[in-house]
């Protein structure tokens, strides 16, 4: 057991760094994509989340048949699912929803809305006064509601723009809501692994894409700038995000299901 500790907190060391580089593309992924939109940051999110699953399926997999050379295909499918499935989930949505709540990024900005909508009130109002004060053709008259008219169907569109961007943040279960894109994803992965068990390129391949996937699910839900207090703090929930669940589907999770007296060593580059 102490030798499997020890393990265990050399690779979590080990992989530190590479994943504060991952942070940082992640981070530079939400400044260049942070404009196109939340539904195009779906789509990149249905991409990378459903690579990270199939390269954490491989890694957690392998790991697993690595040390249990004689296990059965059941055994391998559940601890690989399960595996990927869970901690993906973890890495990709759950902490980075996490992180939006705190450092508030999915909070609608309403500020120059509403502002918008004060101004066109006044407007509309002043208008009406003159209106009234000047009123002595029929002309002018219907003129005045004329303008009326048009400042009212522009306030409609501010209110109805204003509506539109208070979108709720959501946390987005990949597995349930792109079911079809993702968990296909997880049985290819495991059964690359069971009939070519590997380690090394999956591993350091889906620490960066887990990232990139974590960071367009925070983009989903952006709705409000991106400072450079609210990036750095982006920056801490990517790299914790990614370091300890990656680090449990790979290493820590399938080791708990080898034997005891198995030699536990991981190397990668």
């Amino acid at each position: 057991m102490q030798q499997r500790l020890r393990t265990i907190w050399a690779e979590l060391r080990s992989h530190a760094p590479f994943t504060l580089f991952g942070a940082l593309t992640g981070v530079v992924c939400m400044v260049l994509f942070k404009n196109i939109g939340p539904e195009i940051n779906h789509r990149l999110f249905q991409v990378f989340h459903p690579a990270h699953v199939v390269l954490s399926a491989i890694v957690t997999a392998s790991m697993f048949r690595l040390y249990e050379k004689h296990t059965s295909l059941l055994k391998v499918v559940v601890i690989g699912y399960v595996g990927a499935i869970g901690v993906a989930t973890m890495s990709d949505c759950i902490l980075p929803f996490f992180g939006e709540s705190i450092f508030g990024v999915a909070l609608p900005l309403h500020s120059h809305a509403h502002a918008s909508e004060d101004e066109h009130a006044h407007a509309a109002e002043d208008e009406h006064a003159h209106a009234d004060t000047n009123a002595h053709t029929d002309d002018e008259h219907a003129h005045a509601d004329e303008h009326q008219a048009t400042l009212n169907d522009h306030t409609s569109e501010t209110e109805s723009t204003a509506e539109s961007t208070n979108i709720p943040k959501r946390l987005h279960f990949g597995f349930i809501e792109d079911w079809y894109l993702v968990n296909p994803a997880a049985f290819l992965g495991i059964a690359i692994a069971f009939f070519l068990p590997r380690t090394r390129f999956p591993h350091a391949g889906h620490v960066l894409i887990s990232t990139w996937a974590s960071s367009f699910h925070v983009l989903m839900n952006t709705r409000g700038e991106l400072t450079t207090l609210i990036l750095l703090g982006m920056f801490a929930v990517l790299f914790v995000a990614v370091w300890l669940p990656c680090c449990v589907s790979d290493i820590i999770f399938p080791l708990l299901f080898a034997k005891s007296g198995t030699d536990i060593r991981h190397h990668h580059h």
